[in-house]
């Protein structure tokens, strides 16, 4: 049962400020940009400039405000959060300390209408933009749950001169760009106006579409997805059912064929020495994830060809044999934490030996379980 929305929530007052931010600089995108460029043209300097200003922004985002600062998934160099501080800035999303905050409490009570800050059950419009026009008492700033962040110098500097730093970015830069290559106004309304409304409108997708539209294959606990699509629009940020279930990784397109750019640029970062402890999942607890989960469905469709179908003759035979893998999957995995747990007192290699077997394994039950899917379809 949905949870119910109290008069504060029903009567919350607008916030004029992001209401006519966002109706100016939407009415600007889709109404002044294409006349000018049906009037003037646009360079191919601007266009540069909105393709590379658009992906400075995401990937600081991506890899900064969320990965890094939210979800402290790595460390990275102060040169790097600096980078990340300026075009997170441009991105116009708030500062860091109320993004991270915001953020974390979404994880916590994700799906909560009364306490997750955009829940999608309460709706699209409300997840992806409404959630920011209104005072609402779950988007109000509270900064208990941010101690590490506070502890940023870059952040915390980013917060108290964010208005300076919002202008500085977004008008000071755009027309120092366009004056260098001699196109003020296409670079202004490409790198400028465009840019932001297309990059707040990728990044409010992970928000609203990737809670609505996509696949569970590692948690139906919450109503977060991956979709591939998103993922390509939001540098890796699509595969959010994985990171609703692994929050801490620093990867979210986890296998080797995902798009997840953000993914590839920390790993860069590491190799030269600007980012560090880099946080993975264990490979077997993924899978081990996945498999519970295809067991999950594989018992409910069963269950309900029991209803539908209770007398075909094979359903008591698939009812064993499904039982059978469960258990042999779980001793694998039980041996593997438990050799995991007593690692420290013996050779690591042991440790290395049976985690290539229990991955084997656990690819051997899941060719198992498509086999009784297909029985089952």
């Amino acid at each position: 049962m949905a949870t119910t929305i109290n008069d504060e929530f029903e009567h919350a007052p607008r916030i004029w400020v992001n209401i006519l931010l966002f109706l100016l600089t939407t009415l600007g995108a889709v109404v002044v940009v294409p006349w000018y460029g049906l009037v003037h043209g646009y360079s191919t300097a601007a266009w540069v400039s909105f393709f590379v200003l658009l992906a400075a922004n995401g990937i600081s985002i991506t890899a900064g405000y969320h990965r890094l600062w939210a979800h402290r998934a790595y460390k990275a160099h102060w040169t790097v959060r600096l980078v990340f501080m300026l075009f997170g800035t441009m991105a116009l999303q708030n500062s860091i300390l109320v993004w991270a905050s915001g953020h974390r409490r979404h994880h916590r009570f994700i799906d909560d209408n009364e306490r997750d800050p955009y829940s999608a059950k309460r709706g699209f419009w409300f997840s992806h933009i409404g959630w920011m026009l209104r005072d609402y008492p779950s988007g109000r700033r509270d900064d208990s749950n941010i101690p590490d962040v506070l502890s940023d110098p870059i952040a915390v500097f980013q917060d108290r001169y964010y208005v300076p730093l919002v202008l500085l970015t977004n008008i000071g830069l755009p027309l120092a760009i366009g004056a260098l290559v001699g196109d003020v106004w296409g670079v202004f309304l490409l790198g400028g106006l465009l840019r932001l409304v297309v990059n707040h409108h990728a990044t409010f997708f992970i928000n609203s579409l990737a809670h609505l539209w996509g696949s569970q294959p590692y948690t139906d606990a919450n109503t977060a997805r991956d979709n591939g699509l998103l993922a390509f629009l939001t540098y890796g940020e699509g595969y959010h059912n994985f990171h609703h279930r692994f929050a801490s990784d620093y990867r979210n397109g986890v296998r080797w064929w995902q798009w997840d750019p953000t993914k590839w640029l920390i790993f860069a970062l590491s190799c030269v020495g600007l980012a560090s402890e880099l946080r993975r999942v264990p490979a077997v607890r993924i899978q081990h994830t996945r498999l519970e989960r295809q067991f999950k469905r594989l018992e409910e469709k069963l269950a309900h060809r029991e209803q539908t179908k209770p007398s075909l003759p094979q359903l008591d035979a698939i009812r064993a044999r499904l039982s059978a893998e469960y258990e042999s999957f779980k001793a694998s995995f039980e041996r593997w934490r438990n050799m995991c747990e007593q690692h420290l007192e013996g050779p690591r290699e042991d440790l290395q030996r049976l985690t290539r077997e229990t991955l084997d394994f656990m690819r051997t039950v899941r060719a198992r379980l498509q086999s009784i899917e297909a029985q089952l379809a």
